[in-house]
């Protein structure tokens, strides 16, 4: 007997094979494919004539470990589609903490949650995450990433040097732990304090605590400008000399000057394959990029925390050596400011304020639409913004080309990941968010014609679980996990847009999630079946 069958759909089965028309069976959590299924022997039946049926969406790139179990987490990934995220990245995730430096790791993650849990100063190892995570709502299935911040925090605080041999010592246990409990791999954020204050070294070091587990790292590089070929080289050496598969998370070129790199980063990741090393990348279908407002300032002023650095910039003399430091093309940083213009002006109205909770007026504007607003120098506004808000704040920058996000899309190594930052619904934030896999079967298939919809299917299904490692997932296969979406194919379009962010998609009729219904007619069904996958099983 059946759980439910699905007859009559239009199938992509995750492979990049030509659709077809046939009959899926769900029985106990497992998809059935059998010549045989019938009505007869299924408790429902949902009749799919002129629906797509699909494997449910695997978010590459996935920040939502912040806000796990939460209805906002259930709303961002479940109505776009998404049946599995990969969390924990960008060197930032909710385990390890301390409960001496718990502040900092939450002063840190306050650019993805704007609340905690009162059971996260418990989360000193990740098997103590793993009992809460279980406890939760989960309409998503999840595999996990440590973030290296969280490490550095956990052990040595947000402080600006070298970690000692026993600091490395105790890093690397922690990290082993988590990947004996089944986490995924190990992810950096190396435009972020704490994570950018770390040599190679330290990085190769951790690196091959997750080798003997076959786990992955992905890394949000240290620079995806000037020196970006030298921040994939870098990369890609951790993987070489630590033996791990990479990940170059939402690869991308930021700032005019340096678009159409993409020429000489992909032919890195070639070589890489070619001579043994398994690399692969992620990549959201926008233009735009979104991080906090802290980015477009010097990183080495960040090593006291987001408080002392509110504090100094009410000093004028500060304010201005900052400034001719963001003004400085020579400042060794990932300079998001100079990333938006060729002037100041220009910079300023290339970012969108979506975070500034103490002065909310600011949010929805661009920072010189603000400084207009307020009727200050853009710059006096901007230092001011931060300290109001204890730099606590986020941006969305217009600091990409369209055209490098088609060609990098098309390289075979490429796969989807939102890279979503998913606060809370109610807030603004960048359309990636609750968009990103309608997006790019619009952007990709129905407007740019890239890829047929089979083949952009593969690169948010099946390509993903093989790159991934997701074993029983990302295809439709007998007994594989019942992942699965019922679209309506040809209204099925992403509404998210930059003014209006956080909206639902249309065309989704069903997900299921390990065989249950939890989506249908843009109404939660109330099932939860979701749960944090153990890597390699």
């Amino acid at each position: 007997m059946l759980d439910v069958l699905i007859k009559n759909a239009e199938i992509a089965d995750g492979t990049g094979a030509p659709s077809y028309i046939g009959n899926i069976g769900i029985r106990d959590g497992r998809i059935v494919l059998d010549a045989s299924l019938s009505a007869e022997n299924a408790a429902r039946v949902i009749d799919a004539a002129g629906k797509l049926v699909c494997p449910g969406f695997i978010d590459a790139h996935s920040h939502g470990d912040l806000i796990i179990g939460t209805e906002d987490a259930r709303l961002f990934k479940t109505t776009q589609g998404v049946t599995t995220e990969c969390m924990g990245q960008c060197g930032l995730s909710m385990v390890p903490v301390t409960p001496e430096n718990l502040k900092a790791s939450q002063n840190m993650l306050t650019m993805g949650a704007r609340s905690f849990p009162d059971d996260m100063k418990n989360w000193t190892h990740y098997d103590k995450f793993l009992d809460y995570v279980k406890t939760q709502k989960l309409t998503c299935n999840g595999k996990m990433y440590i973030g290296h911040s969280n490490l550095r925090i956990a052990v040595m605080g947000m402080a600006d040097r070298p970690a000692t041999e026993k600091e490395l010592d105790h890093m690397k246990g922690l990290l082993r732990e988590a990947m004996e409990e089944g986490c995924a791999g190990f992810s950096t954020g190396l435009i972020y304090t704490p994570s950018c204050y770390a040599a190679p070294e330290e990085i190769i070091e951790l690196a091959k605590v997750i080798a003997p587990f076959d786990g992955i790292y992905a890394s949000h590089m240290r620079n995806e400008g000037q020196f970006i070929e030298t921040s994939v080289e870098e990369t890609i050496n951790v993987g070489r000399q630590a033996g791990v598969r990479v990940d170059l998370s939402h690869h991308k070129m930021v700032g005019q000057r340096y678009w159409g790199r993409w020429k000489n980063t992909l032919a890195q990741v070639h070589k890489a394959n070619d001579e043994g090393t398994f690399v692969f990348l992620d990549q959201y279908p926008y233009e735009r990029c979104m991080t906090t407002l802290n980015v477009t300032m010097p990183p080495h002023y960040f090593s006291d925390g987001f408080a002392a650095i509110a504090e100094r910039l009410k000093d004028k003399a500060f304010r201005e050596k900052v400034k001719r430091e963001m003004c400085d093309p020579a400042t060794p940083y990932d300079n998001y400011f100079l990333h938006c213009g060729k002037t100041p002006e220009e910079s300023f109205a290339g970012i969108f304020v979506y975070l500034a909770a103490k002065t909310p007026e600011a949010e929805g504007h661009t920072l010189l639409e603000y400084a207009e607003m307020v009727k200050k120098d853009p710059f006096e506004a901007f230092f001011d913004l931060c300290v109001a808000n204890n730099c606590e704040t986020g941006g969305v920058y217009a600091a990409m080309s369209d055209e490098d996000v088609c060609e990098i899309i098309k390289d075979p190594y490429c796969i989807v990941g939102s890279d979503g930052l998913t606060r809370a619904w109610d807030e603004k934030g960048h359309p990636r968010a609750s968009g990103t896999f309608p997006h790019a079967i619009t952007h990709f298939v129905k407007e740019k014609k890239l890829f047929t919809k089979e083949e952009m299917i593969r690169k948010m299904t099946g390509l993903s679980a093989d790159l991934l490692k997701i074993e029983g997932r990302g295809c439709i296969r007998d007994g594989y996990a019942a992942d699965l979406l019922v679209l309506d194919y040809e209204n099925f379009r992403d509404t998210a847009t930059y003014t209006d962010p956080n909206s639902l998609t249309e065309g989704i009729e069903h997900v299921f999630v390990n065989g249950v219904e939890v989506y249908h007619g843009k109404e939660f069904t109330g099932a939860c079946p979701g749960k944090l996958l153990p890597h390699n099983a």
